[in-house]
């Protein structure tokens, strides 16, 4: 039995220092030192031995033992060391090449074009108001003067919640018009941009969901003259000096007398194409005098006071200010056209 010991020791320390790998180095423990290894199979026989023989080799036997295990953990160091250098080697670092910049970001260009708006009415002192999107049927339609029946009130044209139409996603931020002559005291200038939601079908200029700056002014010996410079200074400081607009009579319930106000466009230059759907002009915002009403609702005296209001939609600013031949584009979020801005 002692020359077995001595033969398991030499063939398992000489196997467990030629393991190539971690799994190879496992097989052998299970091999000599297993439940059915080799050591285990000798010291079974143990047994057998006379007494007085027993202490020695069962000595001896745990010697082999402890030799085993600490030639498998020596070989297991060694096998870890081995793979550590290898995978340093193979992720190697060479500090001295140059690294790749970082790609950075940039404002989407609808927003520089509302950044910019938010820029000039500041300049004027207006305040930039924000408000919800889900909105209430009497702010968006009722304070506005839009009575039941009005076509804007329709589902066919309307995103409602409920059945009762009462509450939606707002068609328009002008309900924070009504809002800011509830809460802030007179004069009031304010501008409120924000995404509003309409059933428009969805061509080169027209989307179901879009983006509108509102703008409303209310104070003493407020005119249409006043309405029609400050949108004019507007579009020359967005578009360029000499910039061509018209306005053109319409009617909306919110303000008496309304008008329309259209760019010229940039496009074909007045000629006609399909961006302007070949009239030559684009529309670009909806405004007029604050309706005596309107004014009569939110408690102002409108023999004392009064107001002009517009919305314009920021898309269609967007596109003329960066010369963009269709509104889907700035949807899309195609990075070959974002990086071009």
């Amino acid at each position: 039995m002692k020359e077995q010991l001595a033969n398991i020791r030499q063939q398992a320390v000489a196997a467990f220092e030629s393991a190539e790998d971690p799994a190879a180095l496992e097989e052998l423990r299970v091999k000599y030192l297993g439940k059915k290894g080799e050591l285990t199979a000798v010291l079974k026989q143990m047994g057998k031995l006379p007494a007085e023989e027993r202490p020695v080799m069962g000595q001896l036997a745990n010697d082999v033992r402890a030799a085993l295990e600490q030639a498998i953990e020596t070989a297991s160091e060694k096998l870890q060391e081995a793979a550590l250098a290898h995978r340093l080697n193979a992720e190697a670092l060479d500090v001295t090449i140059p690294g790749k910049t970082p790609a950075v970001g940039h404002r989407h260009p609808m927003y520089i074009a509302l950044d910019e708006i938010k820029d000039i009415f500041v300049g004027m002192g207006f305040t930039v108001l924000d408000g919800p999107e889900v909105e209430l049927a009497e702010l968006n339609f009722d304070r506005l003067n839009a009575e039941e029946g009005h076509p804007s009130r329709d589902w066919s044209d309307t995103f409602y919640f409920d059945e009762d139409s009462r509450v939606m996603l707002r068609s328009q931020t002008s309900p924070m018009q009504v809002r800011a002559m509830d809460t802030m005291d007179l004069p009031i200038r304010i501008i409120a941009p924000g995404r509003v939601y309409r059933k428009d079908e969805v061509d080169a200029t027209h989307s179901p969901m879009f983006h509108q700056v509102e703008g409303m002014v209310i104070d003493k010996g407020v005119t249409m003259g006043d309405l029609k410079g400050t949108l004019n200074l507007l579009m020359e400081q967005l578009f360029g000096e000499g910039t061509v607009t018209r306005f053109r009579p319409h009617h909306f319930p919110f303000t008496e007398p309304s008008c329309e106000m259209d760019v010229q466009c940039h496009k074909c230059g007045g000629a006609g194409c399909p961006t302007c759907k070949g009239e030559g002009w684009i529309e670009v915002l909806g405004a007029g005098m604050v309706h005596p009403n309107v004014l009569r609702m939110a408690g102002i005296d409108p023999e004392v006071y009064s107001g002009w209001a517009f919305g314009m939609g920021l898309e269609r600013l967007a596109m003329r200010r960066f010369k963009i031949a269709d509104l889907r584009l700035i949807f899309e979020n195609d990075i070959r056209f974002l990086e071009q801005f």
